[in-house]
Order: structure tokens, then sequence, then C-alpha cells
């Protein structure tokens, strides 16, 4: 399985899970030739949070392969760093006034890599095969009338209703993104990995070199070309920062601070809090936070079985945690962590801290009322730990000791992190090898919004594992979607946040930052974003 942040995996629900087999290497022909190199030709050498392993940023929600989509693919809209959607490979649209017609006009001279034009055509094939894998997207085309290209620069979205979050769905930065690729590629059934990694973005893909896991390279794309606009965010001009980026994999966060700090390495996507001293000073060497608030840890707990179906015995279990308690075992410094009790982050423009007890201190006398209120009867709780994620060491143990301060019978249950993957998809009880509480972290790019957070899923054994269920949380995200009007979406997104909060659908634990550490020389203009993006608006 993938992972992201320290090394986290994206957790996906049960319906999008890539299965072991596709996250072996894809085959390119000639994977193993060696392309000879322009002379005076800029390298960055860059080190992610994850090896490379697979190419196809639809198949997996993993964040290696979302930051290595951005840089070979382009998308229609692009958020900024304001979180507004602006446009990228679109040149103009338009609305029609019942809002059941949208109209994008392309660019002109858009290139694939290969040297084909971007067409319309390319734009829906691109974007219903994104669909299939995306909870927004599939709420798009379940709104979508007809979506068609009556001349190749033009793609036309005629609706069946108003659809609110059409741009921010074109838009979306989280994985899997709507980017674009040619629609022969596009063609490639979601469930089935894509052959070709041809993009129309700043970088192209050097295939002859891949080797899954180990190493991936990059070339600037000479035919791009980026919007007048500073970049800003994800969107505005991306002007490759070098000639050629490789991306090597160094699984021990020590080897490649030591890497970076002699020059070895150009870029280290995670610098561990406790590595972050032996950089400083380096003269070489930026660091930079990717933003305080911007992952999430984040506590599920398991509705199908006892003691969770119940949900007085969640709301005691909410009483007695205490969100500092977390960031202080894990984190430790201040300046790298913030208390956030909202659900959708506290990135996101509809973050509330309505009903987020946790970020004060515990009421313990509260807990244990609330827990023999429910009937609790000393049913076990199985918390999942995993064993080679040090972002997720200390997890675990605030939690037990949280939850046995107000009488539980708790268990910790040591394991991989491959293992915990395939552990919290069973619907079984505890003693059948179940589960009750497992604990990860997101990035606030997955988070921000109702419909693409899959902690606020209320489709029960059908939705995301916990497999929370209730008719009121789905209507509410069916409302967000269709709404336009921003202080009306707002009023929905509190109302989402109260109902989290009291059916307890999951429990934020609170927000951290990464730190990257870089070559300021050769690296020195990267846009600011959530994620590494290797693009300037300088030219």
């Amino acid at each position: 399985m993938n992972k992201n942040l320290f090394g986290l995996a994206r957790i996906p629900a049960p319906a999008v899970l890539v299965p072991a087999v596709l996250s072996a290497a894809v085959t390119f022909a000639g994977m193993h030739a060696t392309p000879a190199r322009a002379q005076n030709e800029t390298i960055a050498k860059v080190v992610m949070q994850a090896p490379l392993r697979v190419v196809d940023p639809i198949l997996t929600n993993a964040y290696v392969t979302r930051n290595h989509g951005y840089m070979v693919f382009d998308t229609l809209f692009a958020l900024d760093a304001n979180g507004k959607p602006q446009p990228e490979m679109v040149e103009s649209w338009k609305e029609t006034p019942d809002k059941l017609t949208m109209t994008l006009t392309l660019r002109k001279d858009l290139k694939f890599h290969d040297g084909a034009p971007v067409t319309g055509e390319d734009v829906i094939a691109s974007l219903k095969r994104w669909a299939e894998r995306d909870a927004l997207g599939q709420r798009l085309m379940a709104a979508t009338a007809k979506l068609e290209s009556p001349d190749p620069r033009t793609v036309v979205f005629r609706l069946k209703t108003p659809f609110g979050l059409l741009l921010e769905a074109l838009a979306k930065p989280g994985s899997p993104v709507p980017f674009i690729m040619p629609k022969r590629i596009a063609a490639t059934p979601a469930s089935q990995p894509i052959s070709e990694v041809i993009g129309s973005g700043p970088y192209k893909f050097v295939a002859a070199t891949f080797q899954p896991g180990v190493r991936a390279s990059y070339v600037k794309f000479a035919d791009y070309v980026p919007r007048k606009e500073p970049a800003s965010g994800f969107a505005g001009g991306k002007v490759a920062v070098v000639d050629r980026i490789e991306m090597v994999n160094i699984s021990d966060a020590q080897t490649a601070v030591n890497a970076l700090r002699r020059g070895e390495i150009d870029f280290v996507e995670d610098v561990p809090p406790d590595l972050v001293s032996q950089l400083e000073g380096v003269k070489t060497v930026a660091l930079k936070s990717y933003g305080k608030s911007t992952n999430m840890f984040t506590l599920r707990m398991n509705w199908l079985q006892p003691p969770f179906n119940n949900v007085k015995v969640r709301r005691a279990a909410l009483a007695a945690l205490y969100q500092a308690d977390y960031l202080d075992a894990q984190i430790g410094d201040g300046k790298m962590y913030q208390v956030c009790g909202a659900v959708l982050s506290c990135m996101s423009p509809y973050a509330s801290e309505d009903g987020a007890t946790q970020t004060k201190k515990p009421d313990l006398a509260r807990a244990k009322a609330l827990l023999k209120e429910s009937g609790y009867d000393g049913s076990k709780v199985v918390i999942l730990h995993p064993t080679d994620l040090p972002i997720l060491a200390s997890l675990a143990s605030v939690t037990a000791q949280a939850l046995k301060s107000i009488g539980m019978n708790v268990e910790i249950q040591s394991m991989d992190w491959a293992t915990l993957l395939s552990r919290y998809s069973k619907k079984d009880g505890v003693a059948q090898g179940g589960w009750s509480i497992f604990q990860t972290g997101f990035s606030s790019l997955d988070l921000m919004n109702p419909i693409t957070n899959p902690n606020l899923d209320g489709r029960g054994e059908a939705g995301y594992v916990g497999w929370s269920r209730s008719e009121e949380m789905e209507k509410l995200r069916d409302r967000f979607a269709d709404e336009s009007d921003p202080a009306t979406k707002k009023q929905i997104a509190l109302a989402i946040q109260k109902l989290n909060y009291d059916q307890v659908f999951f429990i934020p634990l609170g927000a951290y930052s990464k730190v990257k550490g870089y070559n300021a020389v050769k690296l020195g203009s990267m846009t600011d974003a959530q994620i590494p993006l290797f693009w300037s608006g300088k030219k």
C-alpha cells in the first residue's frame, strides 16, 4: 500500500481500495535504457515521503502518486493560495442564467507531451475516468445530462439540475485529482492501470528510466506555455524550476537529511520534527513549513460492532479525549501543530469549532456519566496500532489511557501498517478479528469539502470504513453539493459540523505541519502550496 504524510497511507473507502497487485511495477518499453542528457542541464534529486510505485494518479489515492501527477498532468481549473478556483487549461467559461449549461473554452496551443493537441474529447474522456473513482466527480456526473465537445477547444456541461460545486470539482486538489490526459489513455478502465504516462504539464515523465519504488525521472516540457498570472497555490503560471527532476527513494529519514546536508540530494519532502535542528544553519538548505494545519490526525470508531454501535458510548469517548495530549505526545513542538476541532480542517473556508469538546480539557466526570447512561457492559475496545509508522506511534496509547480512565475495557493490538490495512476493512466483531478504533492522518486537502471528506460518509456498510450511517448527513451533503450561494453553503457546513459531533462520525485529533528541506540555490523559487510543486511563477 502506498503511503502519504510521514509515510502514512491515504485510506480510501473499501469501494476504491487499490489491490496489492497494482502496487507492482508498471511495465514500460525500454525501461532500463538511459537517455542522453543535455550539457549544462540543471538537475534536482528529490526524496519524497514514500517511494513511487503506481504512476496512474486516478487508480490510487497515494499522495506520492498525486505529487507525481502534478508534475506531468494539468487541470482545467486549480485552487489559488486563497482556496478559490482559477482557470488553468481553460481560457474562458460561461454559465447560462438557469445554471444548467456551463461552456468551457480551452487555451490555444495546449499540447500533450507526445506533440498531439489537447482537445475537448480528451477532456471529456479524462473527466469520465476520474469520476469513476472520485466521490465529488460521481456527484458531478450524476447531475450532468450530457457532456459534449462541439469543437476541439470547447467542452459543454449540460446539467439535469444546477451543481454548485462544478468549478470546485474541476479544481479539486486532493486525490484523485481531475488530471487531463489523452483520450486513448483515458479510455483505460478506471480499475486498470494506464500503460503510458503522457500529460500536458510542465514536466515530461521519462518512462525509460522508471524503476518502481527506486527511481523516477522528469524533464522540462519545452512546449509547455505557462499562464501569464503569477503562480498562486496550485494555480497561475507553472514555470519549471529545473531541467530535470530525479526522484530517488531513501527510506530512512536520517540518511535523507544527511544527504541533503552534504548536497547529495536537493529536496526532502518530509523532515521529521526531531531532525529539523540538524538542517538549521546549513547555508545551502532552506526549511519551510507547508502550513501549520496542512495535516490532521483523526480517530474513527466502528459503528457496526459493540460498543461503538451505541451513540452514547461514542459520546462518552469524545468527552474523554483531549487533543493537546495527542499533539504533545506525537509532535511535541507547539510551533508545528494547532489545536483544531474543525471536521473540515482549519484550512477550510467552512471551518468551525462547534461541538469540538476535545479541544478543551476533558470532563471525565461527564464522560463516566455518559458511559454509565449508555449501559456499557464492559465490551472490549480494540485499538489498531501500526508499529512501523513513527508519525502514528503515540496515538493509540493516548487513546487507550483516556478510555481506561473512564472505565472502558481497552486493548491495543499492534501490527505493521500493511496488516492494519487488511484488518481495518473487516466488519466482524473483535473476537472474530475485527476492530473498534483506528487512528490515521489526512492531508487537509482531503478534508476541506464535506463531499470529499470520507469521515463524513453516511452510507453505512456501502461507505467508508467505520461504516457510519445517517440519512440526515447524506441529505446535508447533497444540499451542499447542489448549493451555489456561499453563505448558504457555510450554513450547511455548520450543520454538518454539528451533526458530526452529535453522532460522532469521527474525532479530529489536531492539525500539524510538515517541513520540507531543500537546496535554496537550486529550488529557492518553488511555489508555496500544501504539497511539493516543482514550478515557479518566475521565469
